[in-house]
């Protein structure tokens, strides 16, 4: 019997206009990962605590469980999701 890993919860911190986030998202898309979008143009509240989480002014910045990505580095999104 194949054992489920339980996905870790992730949070991408983006902007419409990002055309990294964007790639992020489709990414996470394509490889079936269920994700929290944050428009942090729209939501100062969320744009600090992005800064606070991460120290960074830029997007994208991914939390996956709690671990942050800063960028769209994909090899590091991989080995925090268990993605071959």
């Amino acid at each position: 019997m194949m054992e489920t890993k339980v996905q870790p919860k992730v949070v991408v911190f983006s902007t419409p206009t990002c055309s990294y986030c964007n790639m992020a998202k489709i990414y996470l898309r394509e490889k079936g990962i269920k994700f929290t979008d944050i428009d942090v143009s729209r939501d100062q509240t969320a744009a600090r605590d992005m800064v606070r989480r991460s120290g960074q002014m830029g997007v994208p910045v991914i939390d996956i469980g709690g671990k942050i990505v800063v960028g769209f580095n994909r090899p590091q999104v991989n080995v925090l999701l268990g993605i071959k």
